[in-house]
């Protein structure tokens, strides 16, 4: 198995790609189906984001093993307008899409690992992680 793959998000239908994807990887690393159903929703997240806000970027997936552990890093890169208050897009509840308002908080909450980098008008890269248990 490649420790390494992208998907390009440049349309709605990229999305279901990055998530199938996802799937597979995560399935063939050894994640449980709740585990794979975790990453996956968080990779619809993450690759809505992109595709409503940047309108195009990628979904790079990593395969980490250290330790005695397997994990697989998720990371959501575009070079869109940035995001200028980060502290509010990580309150639960806040929408700028009219959606549900879980995005990047339910990211961070279904990962173990999260971090997010963004620069006005250069973009955003997030970062996650999510370890077989």
């Amino acid at each position: 198995m490649e420790h390494q793959s992208k998907v390009k998000i440049k349309k709605e239908w990229d999305i279901v790609g990055a998530r199938q994807m996802g799937r597979e990887r995560a399935k063939a690393i050894g994640f449980g189906t709740v585990d794979q159903a975790r990453i996956a929703t968080a990779i619809s997240e993450l690759a809505r984001n992109i595709f409503l806000y940047a309108h195009k970027g990628e979904i790079t997936f990593n395969v980490m093993e250290g330790m005695n552990k397997k994990g697989l890093q998720i990371i959501a890169s575009d070079e869109g307008p940035g995001i200028s208050d980060i502290s509010k897009v990580m309150e639960d509840g806040y929408s700028t899409s009219g959606g549900l308002g879980a995005g990047l908080p339910g990211v961070k909450r279904l990962m173990d690992q999260f971090d997010i980098v963004s620069e006005k008008d250069k973009g955003t890269v997030i970062t996650t992680l999510k370890w077989v248990r």
